[in-house]
């Protein structure tokens, strides 16, 4: 060999890459998290213990991993109008989204308990949510905006007979034709507008009654909207105001005659996060809708849809936190500095301990909130969901943001790179916390619930009682709980320190009576006391953190 082709050789190969983990592909999410197989079976689903493997077999494909990319990199496209110059109003989305939605489906995330309401049913589809939203979370706003239709359908039982059978079957359709024309239906929300945004009495979208009016009724409706989010939707629950006041209405996409509804889409919004979905603003001009429930009274009406809405941001976030929690642990496993592998350095055993920590107190209060679901004819279990939905919905979405940062962190540079999911994990985490109701909204929501039905406030102490005299620090922070309410009572200045306080005592006291003694002390001597943090990586018990990282990665 010539001098010159030893140096040709030499310079092909620069170096060997070394000391970088393999891809997180083609392994089960369920299998993997020991704390929702518990959960499963403790809340009252171990019937649906295989469907849920099965998803969370899918969940963790290559193939499926891909899609959630592609969905992304290829965002929502709008053409107002076909080539001939028709108005179309038409949104293509990338054919990984629907992909995405055909999987949702065809596993009953938009409507299985409704479908088939049985023991267990929330719960069932609470986990398979939690699995199938960690590969890509936009498009669950659609399949929960379907989901949570049908409790403000059945308020309206003549809609609700044409339409429900639609929403419950188990497929999926994104052709643009009538809904004449489909097995298969989903339903969005129009309920905002510029000058209310979440005050939606503020509205001013007008409705004219096209005959005699009232429940059931065609109206015809004018105004605005400042969010309609998934516009391909095939039907809309839409707030407008009549004489009597702030009413709900059903409005297609398409008329009763075949043509074209005139909701016209003004443009799609250009958003940080979320963006495999479309969200849209749009313009009522005269289109017909049919209205759900009394008139006048439409918040009352739509009321059960907001809470399931807010309870599957729960869900949504649960996921957000787990699906980084494991990218953080997969990439120390694999990644040694300073002479270890960075899962064995005792400082990022802190760090990681921690962000399972938090990841676990969500999805397990996720999951109670879900048997509450289940169980709305207990007295108990309806008035603790009244609250705690809100609860959660405030806390667990305000924790991911910095979660998601602080796993981020972990990876380091290659976890800012837009072929890592870290980013995009960062960029949804804000969404949720946003959507159906920011933080001020629920902690008002938690207080108004209170002075309206004060049993909801003694079902929350019920609860938190049932792990009394398991932590000293627990057992504290529940006893000032009534005077923290009454506080926030006379001065909401102070309310969300009050509902911070309910949803960290409802995890602690959840984990205390379900959860290994080193996870549930771990998270009670961190987030509740003298010395409770809101950061990561302040535990202070080592052997408890290496613990907590066995059950949270089980090899």
């Amino acid at each position: 060999m010539t001098n010159w082709q030893q140096a040709e050789r030499f310079m092909a190969t620069t170096h060997e890459v070394e000391n970088q983990p393999p891809a997180l592909e083609n392994y089960n999410l369920f299998t993997r998290d020991t704390a929702l197989q518990e959960a499963l079976k403790r809340e009252g689903a171990s019937w649906a213990e295989a469907s849920v493997y099965s998803v969370g077999e899918l969940a963790g494909r290559a193939d499926t991993i891909r899609l959630g990319f592609q969905a992304n990199a290829n965002t929502p496209q709008f053409e107002p109008q076909d080539r001939f110059g028709h108005r179309v109003d038409r949104v293509d989305y990338h054919d990984a989204y629907h992909q995405l939605m055909t999987v949702a489906t065809e596993h009953g995330l938009h409507a299985s308990p409704w479908a088939d309401p049985k023991s267990g049913a929330h719960v069932a589809r609470a986990a398979k949510y939690y699995l199938h939203t960690q590969v890509e979370a936009a498009h669950g706003c659609p399949i929960t905006m379907t989901f949570a239709a049908v409790p403000a359908l059945q308020h309206q039982p003549d809609l609700a007979k044409y339409w429900l059978p639609k929403i419950l079957h188990n497929s999926y359709d994104p052709r643009n034709v009538p809904d004449t024309e489909k097995q298969a239906v989903t339903i969005g929300m129009a309920m905002t507008e510029k000058q209310g945004g979440s005050d939606v009495r503020a509205n001013t979208t007008r409705a004219y009654p096209v005959k005699k009016g009232g429940p059931g009724q065609p109206y015809e409706l004018v105004g605005h909207k400042w969010f309609v989010s998934a516009p391909m939707c095939d039907a809309f629950l839409v707030l407008a105001q009549t004489n009597a006041g702030l009413s709900c209405f059903l409005l297609p996409r398409w008329r009763p005659d075949g043509g074209k509804n005139p909701l016209q889409i003004q443009q799609l919004k250009d958003k940080m996060g979320n963006v495999a979905n479309a969200s849209s603003e749009a313009e009522l001009r005269g289109a017909m809708a049919w209205m759900v429930g009394e008139e006048g009274r439409g918040v009352r009406t739509i009321i059960e849809m907001v809470a399931m809405t807010r309870y599957d941001c729960m869900i949504g976030s649960a996921a957000g936190m787990r699906q980084a929690t494991v990218q953080a642990m997969h990439h120390c496993q694999h990644r040694a500095a300073f002479g270890a592998q960075l899962i064995d350095q005792p400082l990022m055993q802190n760090v990681l301990a921690d962000l399972a920590l938090e990841s676990e107190a969500a999805m397990t209060l996720t999951m109670r909130m879900a048997r509450a679901m289940d169980n709305q004819q207990d007295e108990h279990e309806r008035a603790l969901a009244r609250i705690a939905v809100a609860v959660g919905k405030y806390w667990i979405c305000k924790r991911t943001p910095e979660h998601a940062y602080e796993a981020m962190e972990v990876i380091g540079g290659s976890g800012v790179m837009e072929n890592c999911i870290m980013p995009r994990l960062y960029r949804d985490a804000p969404i949720n916390a946003i959507w159906e109701g920011s933080g001020n909204v629920q902690c008002l929501d938690v207080l108004r619930a209170v002075q309206k039905q004060p049993e909801c406030f003694a079902a929350l102490l019920t609860e938190l009682n049932r792990a009394k005299g398991s932590h000293a620090r627990l057992d504290a922070a529940i006893a000032v709980l009534p005077q923290r309410l009454e506080q926030a009572q006379q001065q909401p200045f102070f309310a969300r320190q009050l509902v911070e306080l309910m949803a960290r005592c409802m995890q602690g006291a959840l984990l205390q009576q379900h959860a290994p003694i080193a996870v549930a002390d771990a998270f009670c001597n961190s987030r509740l006391g003298a010395s409770e943090h809101l950061g990561y990586g302040r535990l202070t018990d080592a052997a408890a953190a290496k613990q907590i990282l066995v059950r949270a990665w089980p090899q």
